[in-house]
């Protein structure tokens, strides 16, 4: 049995558009959005334990007990009763708050991970099943690459997009989601689209040029900071926010363009030159 995987990545994504359909009876939020992933990634070990118990070390970002990657081993140990443990480290690149789905895509990875590790041979399907109860995100993390994310993240259809190039700055502030989405001012009633004109628009949506993101606007009015990194972005095409923020993006037509973008930043913000991805790295796994 296999005992040990090191340096598993968990790619981050951008929001290619968001669209607010409405609030539901239960107080989440209906979306529709086209994900894509990035080859920016955490990085994650796996050691399995034969003494049940679960570790999570490396780099914390906020409440330990909150850490989505934690919460995903220990969700997964309690639905399989596995008697197995895990010793996890993680390394973060993806800044928390940013809206590029760190903590989902680590939660994904570890749910992929300990599948294996611990040998329960759980179809994606199942996986994906448990991972919506860790959050929105995490479902779209387990699937094949590109796609339209529906309902509050458990509906993911796969997208073929063409390649693609982005500049992304982060300005060094963490956006509260449920902030955000609690706002009066979030404007809730937009046209959901439908499959064929993704498909026949794929060009556009690669590019952002295809619908909104409808969190901008109110992150725009909270944050001056993401205003000032989508004026900086402004000069190299259509910057938009991905997520609730507060990373920003432009599409860029290749690696130099996307470099340029971010080579003139203020001091101590980040700024990356990503591809996106077709293929999820551990989508055959």
């Amino acid at each position: 049995m296999t005992r040990l995987f090191l340096g598993l990545p968990a790619p981050a994504k951008l929001n290619l558009f968001l669209h607010v359909l409405g609030r539901r009876a239960d107080g989440y939020h209906e979306l529709q959005s086209v994900f894509v992933p990035i080859d920016l990634a955490d990085c994650l070990d796996f050691e399995r334990r034969d003494d049940g118990v679960i570790e999570r070390t490396g780099d914390v970002i906020g409440d330990p007990a909150r850490d989505l990657a934690l919460r995903a081993a220990h969700a997964l140990k309690q639905a399989s009763g596995t008697p197995f443990g895990a010793s996890i480290h993680v390394e973060k690149r993806i800044p928390a708050g940013s809206g590029m789905g760190g903590g989902s895509s680590d939660a994904a990875t570890t749910l992929i991970a300990l599948n294996r590790l611990w040998e329960l041979h759980w179809p994606r399907d199942r996986l994906a099943a448990l991972a919506v109860t860790l959050g929105a995100d995490v479902p779209f993390f387990l699937g094949p690459g590109p796609a339209l994310v529906e309902g509050i993240g458990e509906r993911v259809t796969p997208l073929a997009l063409p390649p693609s190039h982005y500049a992304v700055v982060y300005p060094q502030v963490a956006v509260s989601t449920a902030e955000i989405f609690g706002d009066p001012g979030l404007t809730r009633n937009a046209k959901p689209h439908i499959i064929a004109a993704l498909s026949a628009a794929a060009s556009d949506v690669s590019r952002a040029a295809f619908g909104a993101n409808d969190l901008q606007a109110v992150v725009q009015r909270r944050y001056p900071q993401v205003q000032r990194a989508l004026e900086l972005l402004q000069p190299h095409g259509a910057p938009r926010m991905t997520g609730s923020g507060s990373a920003v993006f432009v599409a860029v037509d290749g690696e130099a363009q996307a470099r340029a973008a971010v080579a003139s930043l203020p001091a101590g913000w980040s700024g990356w030159a990503v591809r996106g991805l077709n293929e999820h790295p551990l989508a055959v796994w």
